[in-house]
């Protein structure tokens, strides 16, 4: 009997290895494990037989029905994922193709212009050499303001107009400097890394300010690190970006995170630097604050302060936007218009 196990198992193997739909092997599975199954009329058969017999042939027709049955139950999810596969296949439209979009009677599609600019630098930042992180929106008073050198109290957080929540302990992030802390508690030194995202201050709006806003923050760590490797670094993306020199200044500014700290200035690109509503009459646009990094941020990061020295900074993508396609109000950015957005569709 131990040999009709054997034939039998062998018999199931070639059978299993023609099945070519879930039909086929729902059958296969009935033949041989189902109530009148193979298998089971193998058990039935050992009423009559010697113990040593039942034994033997018991445990290994057991270990035949978990085999078969372990191998169809894999077998099934098989055929479920290739046909999940197949009717999201049917049900794709790629929007980025003309001809898809024309196929489903859509008539333009493209990235909104910040995520097309955010994808850029990204590209730009990883050609560099950095990572690129992530971050919640919804965070804590440590990530978003303390381990930011920038304590209770500090008169830095009301130059900030956060959305608390109740709890007063979480808040919608007031900038993208969150993500710096948390680059440096999963990352040791040297590292380099950029953290793009939305941020939330309750400001009131106007050509060049909202509520809600994108930013991609910067950060490298080693040793030696000076303002040439900051300034090296920025020249390098504004003329990848806008595709020639472009005027900077650098001037002095407070941010607790950084010491010194600097404010990145860009001649504004809308009026030529002679004046407008987008620079406020001063031909230059607040683009990028930056500095080297608190000696207290990389302590709360721990890092040694003894050896490691870095910069970091902070980019506003919708300014940049505004650069780079000449937009004279932020808030079109923001306004939800397919009119204004299907300017920037390319296929």
């Amino acid at each position: 009997m131990v040999e009709i196990v054997q034939k039998i198992k062998d018999e199931f193997e070639l059978a299993f290895s023609q099945v070519k739909d879930k039909a086929s092997l729902m059958n296969l599975k009935s033949e041989y494990v189902g109530k009148s199954g193979k298998i089971g009329l193998i058990l039935k058969s050992l009423k009559d037989a010697d113990v040593e017999t039942k034994q033997q042939v018991g445990k290994d027709s057991n270990l035949l029905k978990g085999e078969v049955e372990q191998m169809i139950t894999e077998k099934i999810k098989s055929f479920e994922l290739e046909e999940i596969n197949k009717n999201l296949e049917k049900k794709k439209i790629d929007i980025s193709l003309r001809s898809s979009l024309q196929d489903k009677g859509l008539s333009s599609a493209g990235f909104h212009p910040v995520s097309a600019i955010q994808r850029e630098i990204e590209d730009i930042f990883v050609s560099m050499g950095f990572d690129i992180l992530d971050g919640p929106h919804i965070e804590d008073d440590y990530h978003n303001f303390e381990a930011l050198n920038i304590p209770a109290n500090h008169p830095a957080r009301d130059m900030q107009d956060t959305f608390w929540f109740k709890d007063m302990k979480h808040l919608l992030r007031t900038h993208t400097s969150s993500i710096q802390v948390r680059g440096m508690e999963s990352k040791q030194p040297p590292f380099k890394f950029v953290g793009p995202g939305k941020v939330f201050r309750c400001e009131a709006t106007d050509a060049s300010h909202e509520m809600v806003f994108h930013q991609l923050e910067g950060m490298m760590v080693g040793e030696n690190i000076s303002v040439a490797n900051l300034i090296y670094f920025m020249k390098t993306l504004l003329s990848e970006i806008f595709k020639k020199e472009t005027n900077v200044r650098l001037r002095p500014g407070f941010f607790p995170f950084v010491e010194p700290g600097f404010e990145l200035d860009i001649e504004c690109l809308i009026c030529g630097g002679k004046g407008c509503s987008v620079c406020k009459q001063s031909g230059w646009v607040e683009l990028l604050p930056c500095g080297m990094v608190h000696p207290n941020v990389l302590k709360y990061g721990n890092i040694d302060t003894s050896k490691y020295n870095g910069f970091a900074f902070g980019l506003g993508l919708d300014r940049l936007v505004m650069m780079r396609y000449g937009i004279d109000d932020i808030r079109n950015l923001h306004s939800g218009d397919l009119r204004f957005v299907s300017q920037f569709a390319e296929f």
